[in-house]
């Protein structure tokens, strides 16, 4: 399927689409006059990366897992040995921004509630 049609399939825009690309995450075929080609596994790649954008990971880290990944239904299962572990490493990570932005909304709802009410 050309790029058109990726995009319908997915709700990806042709800018991320391209963005995915130049990071590795996603490789479509060439045909001899450039355009790109996507088959079904790269609308699944797609779904993956979204997902795995959604909870939270960057494309670098995306990169170095996407591979270590397959789908088991509607669920991902790591096949990598050392993947759990940077995984947990990420979600350490993002564990620790929660609770940076949880302080940073205590600060402003004491500031709220010591201003005027109205």
């Amino acid at each position: 399927m050309r790029m058109g049609d990726m995009v319908r399939r997915t709700g990806v825009s042709e800018r991320l689409l391209r963005y995915y690309e130049d990071q590795g995450l996603l490789t479509p075929a060439r045909l001899p006059s450039g355009y790109r080609v996507y088959g079904e596994d790269d609308v699944v790649v797609v779904r993956r990366i979204r997902g795995l954008l959604a909870a939270g990971l960057s494309t670098a880290v995306i990169a170095r897992v996407l591979p270590c990944l397959e789908g088991d239904g509607s669920r991902l299962v790591p096949v990598c040995p050392d993947l759990v572990a940077e995984l947990r490493g990420e979600r350490s990570r993002i564990t620790s921004a929660i609770e940076e932005l949880e302080a940073a909304r205590g600060v402003l709802d004491a500031v709220i509630a010591a201003g005027p009410r109205g």
